[in-house]
Protein backbone atom coordinates (compact mmCIF):
# COMPACT_ATOMS: atom_id res chain seq x y z
CA UNK A 1 0.00 0.00 0.00
CA UNK A 2 1.60 3.78 -0.97
CA UNK A 3 1.49 5.79 1.58
CA UNK A 4 -0.78 8.10 0.19
CA UNK A 5 -3.60 4.95 0.00
CA UNK A 6 -2.86 4.68 3.86
CA UNK A 7 -2.98 8.10 4.63
CA UNK A 8 -6.41 7.91 2.67
CA UNK A 9 -7.57 4.69 4.92
CA UNK A 10 -6.57 6.65 7.84
CA UNK A 11 -9.06 9.29 7.31
CA UNK A 12 -11.44 6.88 5.79
CA UNK A 13 -11.84 5.36 9.40
CA UNK A 14 -11.68 8.24 11.34
CA UNK A 15 -14.01 9.86 9.91
CA UNK A 16 -16.52 7.01 10.63
CA UNK A 17 -15.26 5.90 13.72
CA UNK A 18 -15.04 9.59 15.04
CA UNK A 19 -16.84 11.42 12.81
CA UNK A 20 -19.90 9.81 11.76
CA UNK A 21 -23.25 12.26 11.87
CA UNK A 22 -21.42 15.60 12.39
CA UNK A 23 -22.47 18.13 10.33
CA UNK A 24 -20.64 20.47 8.42
CA UNK A 25 -19.53 24.06 10.04
CA UNK A 26 -18.24 27.11 8.54
CA UNK A 27 -15.19 26.87 6.70
CA UNK A 28 -14.81 30.62 7.58
CA UNK A 29 -12.75 31.24 11.04
CA UNK A 30 -13.50 34.72 12.59
CA UNK A 31 -10.43 36.74 13.21
CA UNK A 32 -11.04 36.73 17.13
CA UNK A 33 -10.90 32.68 17.23
CA UNK A 34 -7.96 31.86 15.00
CA UNK A 35 -5.53 29.79 15.79
CA UNK A 36 -2.57 31.18 18.20
CA UNK A 37 0.32 30.88 20.79
CA UNK A 38 -0.47 32.02 23.95
CA UNK A 39 2.60 31.04 27.06
CA UNK A 40 0.62 29.32 29.79
CA UNK A 41 0.03 31.43 32.97
CA UNK A 42 1.67 28.01 34.94
CA UNK A 43 3.86 25.84 33.34
CA UNK A 44 2.47 22.40 32.97
CA UNK A 45 3.73 19.63 35.07
CA UNK A 46 2.97 16.80 32.80
CA UNK A 47 2.69 16.98 29.47
CA UNK A 48 2.66 14.07 26.45
CA UNK A 49 3.79 14.22 23.03
CA UNK A 50 2.13 12.62 20.93
CA UNK A 51 4.21 12.54 17.41
CA UNK A 52 3.40 12.50 13.52
CA UNK A 53 2.88 9.24 11.47
CA UNK A 54 -0.43 9.44 9.60
CA UNK A 55 -2.29 5.70 10.25
CA UNK A 56 0.55 4.63 11.93
CA UNK A 57 -1.13 7.29 14.84
CA UNK A 58 -3.37 4.49 15.85
CA UNK A 59 -0.81 3.70 17.62
CA UNK A 60 -1.37 6.31 20.30
CA UNK A 61 -4.76 5.16 21.48
CA UNK A 62 -2.51 2.18 22.73
CA UNK A 63 -0.72 4.60 24.69
CA UNK A 64 -3.62 6.28 26.17
CA UNK A 65 -5.39 3.44 27.31
CA UNK A 66 -2.50 2.77 28.98
CA UNK A 67 -2.15 5.66 30.81
CA UNK A 68 -5.52 5.89 31.66
CA UNK A 69 -5.36 2.55 33.28
CA UNK A 70 -2.46 3.53 35.34
CA UNK A 71 -4.46 6.91 36.49
CA UNK A 72 -1.79 8.98 34.58
CA UNK A 73 -3.70 12.44 33.01
CA UNK A 74 -1.54 14.72 31.49
CA UNK A 75 -1.87 18.45 32.55
CA UNK A 76 -1.14 19.07 28.38
CA UNK A 77 -0.82 17.32 25.40
CA UNK A 78 0.81 18.18 22.31
CA UNK A 79 1.01 16.65 18.95
CA UNK A 80 2.11 16.96 15.69
CA UNK A 81 0.05 15.69 12.58
CA UNK A 82 -2.40 12.85 13.56
CA UNK A 83 -0.65 12.92 16.87
CA UNK A 84 -2.52 16.93 16.82
CA UNK A 85 -5.46 14.93 15.79
CA UNK A 86 -5.65 12.50 19.11
CA UNK A 87 -4.29 14.88 21.25
CA UNK A 88 -7.05 17.56 20.91
CA UNK A 89 -9.60 14.59 21.15
CA UNK A 90 -8.11 13.23 24.22
CA UNK A 91 -7.42 16.61 25.76
CA UNK A 92 -11.35 17.23 24.73
CA UNK A 93 -12.83 13.80 27.12
CA UNK A 94 -12.16 11.11 24.92
CA UNK A 95 -10.42 8.24 26.88
CA UNK A 96 -8.27 5.82 25.24
CA UNK A 97 -10.95 3.48 25.61
CA UNK A 98 -13.29 5.79 24.28
CA UNK A 99 -10.78 6.35 20.92
CA UNK A 100 -10.36 2.54 20.49
CA UNK A 101 -14.32 1.98 20.37
CA UNK A 102 -14.90 4.41 17.76
CA UNK A 103 -11.77 3.76 16.20
CA UNK A 104 -12.75 -0.05 15.46
CA UNK A 105 -16.51 0.56 14.60
CA UNK A 106 -15.75 1.15 11.36
CA UNK A 107 -16.34 1.10 7.76
CA UNK A 108 -13.45 2.27 5.21
CA UNK A 109 -14.87 5.70 3.88
CA UNK A 110 -12.45 8.55 2.27
CA UNK A 111 -12.78 11.50 4.44
CA UNK A 112 -11.75 14.22 1.68
CA UNK A 113 -13.48 17.25 0.54
CA UNK A 114 -14.90 17.27 -2.46
CA UNK A 115 -12.84 19.98 -3.64
CA UNK A 116 -10.18 17.04 -4.11
CA UNK A 117 -11.92 16.69 -7.18
CA UNK A 118 -10.73 19.54 -9.12
CA UNK A 119 -7.22 20.17 -7.50
CA UNK A 120 -5.40 17.87 -8.39
CA UNK A 121 -6.58 15.23 -5.67
CA UNK A 122 -5.75 17.00 -2.98
CA UNK A 123 -8.35 18.21 -0.30
CA UNK A 124 -8.75 21.69 1.35
CA UNK A 125 -9.29 19.96 4.92
CA UNK A 126 -12.38 21.36 5.38
CA UNK A 127 -13.86 18.30 6.25
CA UNK A 128 -11.45 17.25 8.50
CA UNK A 129 -11.45 20.98 10.36
CA UNK A 130 -15.63 20.21 10.32
CA UNK A 131 -15.64 16.98 12.39
CA UNK A 132 -13.02 18.14 14.75
CA UNK A 133 -14.76 20.97 15.57
CA UNK A 134 -18.20 19.44 16.08
CA UNK A 135 -17.05 16.27 17.91
CA UNK A 136 -15.13 18.82 20.25
CA UNK A 137 -19.15 20.84 20.28
CA UNK A 138 -17.31 23.69 19.02
CA UNK A 139 -14.59 24.50 22.03
CA UNK A 140 -11.78 26.56 21.30
CA UNK A 141 -8.18 24.83 21.76
CA UNK A 142 -8.10 26.50 25.66
CA UNK A 143 -11.79 25.43 26.82
CA UNK A 144 -10.88 21.29 26.01
CA UNK A 145 -10.62 21.07 29.95
CA UNK A 146 -6.70 19.73 29.67
CA UNK A 147 -4.70 21.80 28.03
CA UNK A 148 -3.30 21.17 24.01
CA UNK A 149 -1.32 22.41 21.36
CA UNK A 150 -0.94 21.42 17.79
CA UNK A 151 2.17 21.61 16.01
CA UNK A 152 2.66 23.49 12.62
CA UNK A 153 4.88 24.01 9.90
CA UNK A 154 5.02 27.83 8.61
CA UNK A 155 5.94 27.74 4.68
CA UNK A 156 7.30 30.85 4.65
CA UNK A 157 10.70 30.01 6.82
CA UNK A 158 9.76 26.34 7.54
CA UNK A 159 9.35 27.46 11.45
CA UNK A 160 7.74 24.85 13.61
CA UNK A 161 4.74 26.67 15.23
CA UNK A 162 2.55 26.09 18.26
CA UNK A 163 -1.06 26.92 18.22
CA UNK A 164 -2.92 26.01 22.28
CA UNK A 165 -5.88 28.86 21.79
CA UNK A 166 -8.19 29.78 19.22
CA UNK A 167 -10.14 27.45 17.06
CA UNK A 168 -9.32 23.69 17.32
CA UNK A 169 -10.72 22.06 14.28
CA UNK A 170 -8.24 24.95 12.11
CA UNK A 171 -5.21 24.20 14.52
CA UNK A 172 -5.80 20.69 13.77
CA UNK A 173 -6.32 20.96 10.21
CA UNK A 174 -2.92 23.09 9.68
CA UNK A 175 -1.29 20.25 12.02
CA UNK A 176 -1.88 17.98 9.38
CA UNK A 177 -1.82 19.24 5.99
CA UNK A 178 0.72 16.81 4.84
CA UNK A 179 1.44 17.47 1.20
CA UNK A 180 0.29 14.09 -0.49
CA UNK A 181 -3.54 14.53 0.78
CA UNK A 182 -4.24 18.70 1.61
CA UNK A 183 -3.44 21.85 0.11
CA UNK A 184 -1.67 24.36 2.41
CA UNK A 185 -2.97 26.13 5.15
CA UNK A 186 -3.56 29.80 5.51
CA UNK A 187 -4.64 32.41 8.09
CA UNK A 188 -3.55 35.40 9.80
CA UNK A 189 -1.14 36.09 7.01
CA UNK A 190 0.89 33.34 7.11
CA UNK A 191 0.29 29.83 5.38
CA UNK A 192 0.73 26.22 7.39
CA UNK A 193 1.62 22.56 6.73
CA UNK A 194 1.80 19.31 8.28
CA UNK A 195 3.97 19.94 10.95
CA UNK A 196 5.82 16.37 10.34
CA UNK A 197 7.79 18.64 7.92
CA UNK A 198 9.30 20.28 11.06
CA UNK A 199 8.88 18.45 14.23
CA UNK A 200 7.51 15.29 13.95
CA UNK A 201 7.75 14.67 17.59
CA UNK A 202 7.28 18.15 19.04
CA UNK A 203 9.37 17.47 22.51
CA UNK A 204 10.75 20.68 21.89
CA UNK A 205 7.30 22.49 22.07
CA UNK A 206 6.22 20.43 25.04
CA UNK A 207 9.51 22.37 27.04
CA UNK A 208 8.30 25.77 25.89
CA UNK A 209 5.55 25.46 27.48
CA UNK A 210 7.25 25.29 30.59
CA UNK A 211 6.60 21.41 30.72
CA UNK A 212 8.05 19.36 33.86
CA UNK A 213 7.73 15.77 32.90
CA UNK A 214 7.56 15.09 29.26
CA UNK A 215 6.36 11.66 27.87
CA UNK A 216 7.29 11.38 23.86
CA UNK A 217 5.14 8.80 21.61
CA UNK A 218 7.64 8.54 18.29
CA UNK A 219 5.49 6.22 16.06
CA UNK A 220 8.00 6.46 13.23
CA UNK A 221 9.44 3.56 11.55
CA UNK A 222 12.62 2.14 12.71
CA UNK A 223 15.44 2.97 10.21
CA UNK A 224 16.86 -0.18 10.63
CA UNK A 225 14.22 -1.89 9.63
CA UNK A 226 13.48 -0.16 6.58
CA UNK A 227 12.75 -3.28 3.97
CA UNK A 228 15.65 -3.27 0.77
CA UNK A 229 12.93 -3.06 -1.99
CA UNK A 230 11.54 1.11 -0.66
CA UNK A 231 11.82 3.63 -2.86
CA UNK A 232 15.42 5.71 -2.09
CA UNK A 233 13.07 8.77 -2.09
CA UNK A 234 10.90 7.26 0.89
CA UNK A 235 14.49 6.03 2.54
CA UNK A 236 15.73 9.98 2.26
CA UNK A 237 12.45 10.95 3.99
CA UNK A 238 12.61 8.65 6.68
CA UNK A 239 16.57 9.53 7.43
CA UNK A 240 15.47 13.07 7.45
CA UNK A 241 12.12 12.48 10.02
CA UNK A 242 14.59 10.18 12.37
CA UNK A 243 17.05 13.10 12.15
CA UNK A 244 14.61 15.35 13.46
CA UNK A 245 13.28 13.44 16.22
CA UNK A 246 16.91 12.72 17.17
CA UNK A 247 17.68 16.18 17.66
CA UNK A 248 14.42 16.76 19.79
CA UNK A 249 14.31 13.67 21.69
CA UNK A 250 17.12 14.00 24.07
CA UNK A 251 14.57 17.15 25.92
CA UNK A 252 12.23 14.37 26.92
CA UNK A 253 12.15 12.20 29.83
CA UNK A 254 10.29 8.92 28.47
CA UNK A 255 10.25 8.55 24.88
CA UNK A 256 8.08 5.19 23.94
CA UNK A 257 9.05 4.21 20.55
CA UNK A 258 7.22 1.22 19.66
CA UNK A 259 7.79 -1.24 16.70
CA UNK A 260 5.10 -1.61 14.83
CA UNK A 261 6.44 -2.29 11.17
CA UNK A 262 7.33 -0.09 8.59
CA UNK A 263 4.21 -0.61 5.93
CA UNK A 264 1.15 1.54 7.01
CA UNK A 265 -2.34 0.31 6.59
CA UNK A 266 -5.77 1.37 7.31
CA UNK A 267 -7.72 -2.24 7.88
CA UNK A 268 -9.41 -3.01 11.09
CA UNK A 269 -6.83 -5.77 11.81
CA UNK A 270 -4.13 -3.64 11.33
CA UNK A 271 -5.76 -0.92 14.13
CA UNK A 272 -5.85 -3.63 16.48
CA UNK A 273 -2.44 -4.45 15.56
CA UNK A 274 -0.92 -1.63 16.50
CA UNK A 275 -3.01 -0.39 19.56
CA UNK A 276 -1.71 -3.81 21.28
CA UNK A 277 1.86 -3.26 20.61
CA UNK A 278 1.50 0.28 21.38
CA UNK A 279 0.00 -0.81 24.92
CA UNK A 280 2.73 -3.37 25.48
CA UNK A 281 5.23 -0.51 24.87
CA UNK A 282 3.81 1.36 27.42
CA UNK A 283 3.39 -1.12 30.00
CA UNK A 284 7.21 -1.66 29.69
CA UNK A 285 7.85 2.26 29.94
CA UNK A 286 5.13 2.92 33.26
CA UNK A 287 8.22 2.07 35.82
CA UNK A 288 10.53 5.31 34.03
CA UNK A 289 6.83 6.98 33.90
CA UNK A 290 5.98 6.97 37.21
CA UNK A 291 9.70 7.50 37.98
CA UNK A 292 9.96 10.85 36.25
CA UNK A 293 6.27 12.17 37.69
CA UNK A 294 7.52 10.83 40.95
CA UNK A 295 10.43 12.82 40.85
CA UNK A 296 8.54 15.97 39.59
CA UNK A 297 6.15 16.38 42.73
CA UNK A 298 8.57 15.33 45.39
CA UNK A 299 9.19 18.37 47.64
CA UNK A 300 12.41 20.06 47.13
CA UNK A 301 15.25 18.82 49.37
CA UNK A 302 13.38 15.95 49.87
CA UNK A 303 15.63 12.70 48.50
CA UNK A 304 13.92 9.61 47.64
CA UNK A 305 15.84 6.19 49.52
Amino acid sequence: MTRKRALQSLLAALAVALGAGCSLVPEHVPEGELPRFVQPAKPPKVVLVLGSGGPRGFAHIGVLKVLDAAGIRPDYVVGSSIGALVGAFHAGGFSGLDLEAMALDTSPVVFLDVSAMWNAGKSKGIALQSFVQSKLDGRQMQGLGTGAAAVATRTRDGATVTFNQGHAGLAVRASSAIDDLFLPVSFGGETYVDGDESSPVPVRAARNLGAVVVIAVDVSAYVENTPPSVPEEWRTRDRKRAAMIAAESGGADVMIHPDIGYYAGGSVEYRKKLIAIAEQATREALPAIQAAIARAVQPAGVTSR
